[in-house]
């Protein structure tokens, strides 16, 4: 085997990651080579990165280092006496508020390579995020984390049973809820699409079309945060392919990315809905499918409210898989430095 000693000129950024994915969503835990972010808060972190440096996240996610539907953490310090870790979330389009699936693989990848040392078969990890506080628990099998289960932020229900003009499919009905980011649900069926790997772009072009039509219809104002408020994407339910699951589902969000999982704040919005509309109890866990088949369980732990809403806090449940450690040069003279995206 051939020895490398690589090396490039001093001018050049050099930026360290680790790979994973969480039901086939990528998530790049980016660990070296960014700005320092000072800011006191998790939601001025976002706001000074947005502001200051999305040269650099363009340049991660984008091609020729990434892709279209690539995602990333960038970690900082916690902001909270207790916290573990702080997080942003990053995508094709900008900076997110939570992410289900990123909890999932950030708390893989933070106990599995030792970034973070805690002991146990079931160690909690507290990580602030944009959104708020979430608690993940790792379960190990022989020392390694099995899957991973957290608690996310109160979970509501926006609006039910609306019904939405979208140009090219009609007047579709929608729910509107809340589960991290907000989301607008469809059905499969109103839309005369299907859920699987053949129905990839059908499913982008419709799930935007609901987006878009949503955004313009109404105002989503999130109690607290200004920053919150906005339509993070919308979410397609339609019947499972394996009957021992509850559904399946597939998100459309930033600028047309396609979820390969479940969608963890997704289905957090999912079960706020069910338990509003008595379909499921506290404690009930239901699975569901995403377009690969690869699988979440939610399930409504207990009641809460946020300012007039009545609310849950939901619990999550998945598993992931680190596949490899990245590291990316940033040549200023390389007149493609920071990206191009092609979708």
């Amino acid at each position: 085997m051939m020895n490398f000693n690589l090396k490039h000129p001093k001018d050049w950024v050099t930026i360290t990651a680790i790979d994973a994915h969480a039901g086939g969503e990528p998530l790049r835990v980016v660990l070296d080579g960014l700005p320092d972010i000072s800011e006191d808060t998790i939601l001025a972190k976002r706001r000074y990165f947005k502001e200051r440096h999305d040269d650099l996240r363009r340049a991660m996610m984008w091609e020729p280092r990434g892709h279209a539907d690539m995602y990333g953490a960038i970690l900082t310090p916690p902001t909270t006496p207790d916290g573990d870790i702080g997080v942003l979330f990053t995508h094709n389009e900008g900076f997110s508020t939570m992410c289900g699936h990123g909890i999932i693989a950030l708390t893989t990848v933070l106990l599995d390579t030792g970034l973070l040392a805690k002991s146990g078969n079931d160690p909690i990890v507290n990580i602030d995020t944009p959104a708020g506080r979430v608690s993940a628990t790792a379960h190990r099998v022989n020392g390694r984390v099995d899957s991973v289960s957290f608690l996310n932020v109160p979970s509501f229900v926006y609006a039910l049973d609306e019904v939405v003009e979208v140009p090219g499919l009609g007047k579709i009905r929608c729910d509107i809820a809340y589960g991290g980011a907000f989301y607008a649900f469809v059905r499969s069926e109103d839309l005369n699409v299907g859920l699987g790997p053949e129905n990839f772009r059908e499913l982008i072009d419709k799930g935007m079309a609901v987006k878009n039509a949503v955004m313009k219809s109404r105002e989503i104002v999130h109690p607290f945060e200004r920053e919150l408020s906005f339509l993070y994407g919308a979410i397609i339910i339609g019947p499972p392919r394996d009957v021992s699951n509850h559904s399946r589902n597939v998100c459309i969000f930033a600028n047309g990315e396609l979820d390969r999982s479940p969608t963890g704040t997704g289905i957090s919005a999912r079960a706020a809905i069910h338990y509003a509309k008595g379909d499921i109890p506290l404690g009930e866990k239901i699975t569901i499918e995403s377009i690969l088949g690869t699988c979440f369980t939610t399930c409504a732990t207990r009641e809460t409210t946020l300012d007039s809403h009545r609310a849950i806090i939901p619990e999550v449940t998945g598993s992931a898989s680190i596949i490899g450690r990245v590291e990316m040069w940033i040549d200023p003279n390389d007149p493609l430095k920071y990206g191009f995206m092609l979708r």
